[in-house]
């Protein structure tokens, strides 16, 4: 067991890149919603996804 609440999955359905308003991918692993086509990763700090353009990570 983590000490990370898990991601509600079901919550990909209603959410959508804030920059190029596309789907996102979950990755359990890294605890990130990608977009592939703004070519960024968010956060997702204690279940909650963190969805602003400032907080997220550029893919390589």
């Amino acid at each position: 067991m983590t000490d990370t609440p898990d991601f509600d999955r079901r919550m990909l359905e209603a959410l959508v890149c804030p920059q190029s308003h596309n789907i996102l991918e979950y990755r359990a692993a890294s605890q990130e919603l990608i977009s592939t086509s703004a070519n960024l990763a968010f956060p997702i700090r204690e279940g909650i996804p963190i969805l602003l353009v400032d907080e997220a990570r550029v893919l390589d």
